[in-house]
């Protein structure tokens, strides 16, 4: 299939990336999942994109499967659950097939970027972690690097939010409750003094007002950041990713956590083993599920260094909110549409071959002018230091 983009995953993020495909990008798009009532659904509420997106059955797990229908397609997005992406990774390239994701596990990108050598024999390229965080935040940070001739520090602030928050945590479920555990359990990597370092999940709070919203707290989790301390080691003094929460998240979270209710490590309980984190999500989803409810996704981004012979400071920030005509939620705008623009990139061969980390591989200006025909606004101000 000439010129056409695969996307695996009909749920929330996976059928808005097939919308934004279709719709913005103008490719012919199939989107593959193993729910076929769930398939069928999301094929139905695609709207003006409709025409472009053809469905396909199909279970990730069945390889051959998934290696030939990649192969009739220039690029595939993978929108299913992280710990599946190393093996898709390498089947897109053993199918001649550039491949791209949301991510969100940096030892797992590390799998996918170690592809490198036989991706560029293939001529394909992989891109991982490109949702909101990792992915658009990143390489906001990245586009404002590029303005500086030294930078010093660089800090990431990045959070899907409900408009209007409810107890007991200020949340709802934006995307899977295993990525959110994912992301609040273990370290987050950091550039302290040019090396990199990893702290504790939840080791430090930080408050901040944000003009619009209000109020908020930030703390350390894991993923958002994915390689950029890796790849700025050396050439930046600090630099960390804090995730965004209104105020009194942190402190019920990291009870939470303190409690052993996110571990992964299996416990005896009255019944049988299970794991704790398990049992939470079984538990909270449901009680942080609120269907209708509006989102806004907020991002904000700080870069101090030198430029023209002066030290300044460029703040970059969105604030985006629910999208009535699309009916696409803040978070799956954000989400979605980053990953469909790298995926447009691939299948242009606008990126070039080799398994990449999307800070090396994309170009960031003109991925940044591409957010604005989304009607996601980046909004930046400078300041001088002294």
């Amino acid at each position: 299939m000439s010129g056409s983009i695969l996307v695996l995953g009909a749920g929330l993020q996976g059928s808005a990336c097939a919308y934004d495909l279709a719709l913005r990008e103008g490719f012919e798009v199939t989107l593959a999942d193993r729910d076929e009532k769930l398939l069928e659904r999301a094929l139905q509420e695609l709207g003006p994109a409709r025409e472009r997106v053809h469905g396909a059955a199909l279970d990730v797990s069945d390889r051959a499967a998934v290696r030939k229908l990649m192969s009739e397609h220039h690029a595939v997005v993978s929108a299913v659950p992280y710990f599946l992406n190393p093996a898709l990774a390498e089947d897109a390239v053993e199918s001649g097939a550039s491949f791209t994701d949301m991510g969100g596990n940096t030892e797992l990108v590390l799998q996918e970027l170690a592809l490198d050598t036989l991706a560029r024999a293939r001529g394909v390229s992989i891109v991982p972690d490109m949702g909101l965080a990792p992915g658009m935040a990143n390489l906001l940070a990245v586009d404002a690097m590029q303005r500086f001739e030294k930078v010093d520090s660089v800090a990431i602030r990045v959070g899907g939010l409900p408009l209007e928050p409810k107890p007991p945590l200020g949340y709802m479920m934006l995307f899977s409750m295993h990525g959110l555990i994912n992301e609040y359990w273990g370290e987050a990597l950091v550039l302290e003094e040019g090396a990199v370092k990893k702290v504790p999940t939840f080791s430090v709070l930080e408050e901040l007002e944000v003009p619009g919203v209000g109020a908020l707290e930030a703390f350390p989790t894991s993923g958002g950041i994915s390689t950029l301390p890796m790849t700025y080691r050396g050439k930046v003094r600090t630099m960390d990713y804090k995730t965004l929460r209104y105020p009194g998240h942190y402190a019920r979270m990291r009870c939470l956590k303190e409690l052993g209710l996110l571990d992964e490590t299996p416990i005896d309980v009255p019944g049988g083993r299970v794991k704790p984190r398990d049992v939470f999500a079984a538990c909270a989803e449901p009680r942080l599920t609120h269907p209708g409810e509006r989102d806004r996704s907020v991002v904000i981004v700080f870069v101090e260094g030198e430029r023209g012979g002066q030290r300044e400071r460029l703040v970059r920030w969105i604030v985006d909110e629910h999208d009535v005509e699309s009916g696409h939620s803040s978070m799956r705008r954000t989400t979605a549409y980053p990953v469909s623009i790298v995926s447009a990139m691939q299948a242009r061969g606008e990126i070039p071959p080799g398994a990449q980390p999307a800070e090396i591989a994309v170009p960031c200006a003109a991925f940044v002018a591409r957010l604005a025909l989304r009607a996601i606004q980046v909004h930046e101000a400078t300041s001088v230091l002294a």
